[in-house]
């Protein structure tokens, strides 16, 4: 049974997720272009975090569409482990108690030529309560692998699968 945090569907809301798709693309090619003059090479980080029930969390953001697994953006004078802490914070409510185990780093050409992520599987965590909506996740749960959202991201899906099943891991998001 899956548990979802997810504010009701309006038509206010159905509005933003057309206009979010519309925009979607000028959005990622604005912050790239920035990103690139900012930095050589952009890096992020996700998270695997795993329940007792071995559900996975998955956050839904009001910028792009899909379930995702909840990270971002490693910033300048941070470490990889600091950076998936204050994400997960911030997108979960999820407190990083024990040490992750680092799964993989991948080349995300989808994004820019530039783009990496390292993904790192949680087991040891406190969520105290689930987080609330904000204006960047609009919605957040624990999923049964068997059981993820019908739009859960192919990224998403390929990296449960290689930790789940062994499937052979792949060097691109």
């Amino acid at each position: 049974m899956a548990r979802s945090n997810e504010i009701p569907a309006r038509p206010l809301r159905k509005n933003l997720s057309r206009l979010r798709r519309a925009c979607e693309p000028a959005v990622y090619r604005t912050l790239h272009a920035y990103w690139r003059f900012r930095r050589g090479m952009t890096l992020g980080v996700r998270a695997l975090v795993l329940d007792g029930q071995d559900r996975v969390f998955l956050v839904k953001h009001s910028y792009v569409e899909g379930w995702h697994l909840p990270g971002g953006g490693v910033e300048v004078g941070e470490t990889m482990l600091q950076s998936l802490a204050r994400e997960l914070m911030e997108e979960g409510n999820i407190e990083i108690v024990g040490k992750p185990a680092l799964h993989g780093a991948y080349f995300n050409a989808r994004i820019s030529r530039r783009d990496h992520v390292t993904l790192y599987v949680v087991r040891e965590f406190r969520q105290e309560a689930p987080p609330r909506p904000t204006n960047e996740i609009v919605a957040t749960g624990f999923f049964s692998i068997d059981a993820l959202p019908a739009d859960t991201t192919p990224a998403t899906r390929a990296r449960i699968a290689e930790v789940f099943s062994g499937a052979p891991m792949s060097d691109r998001w």
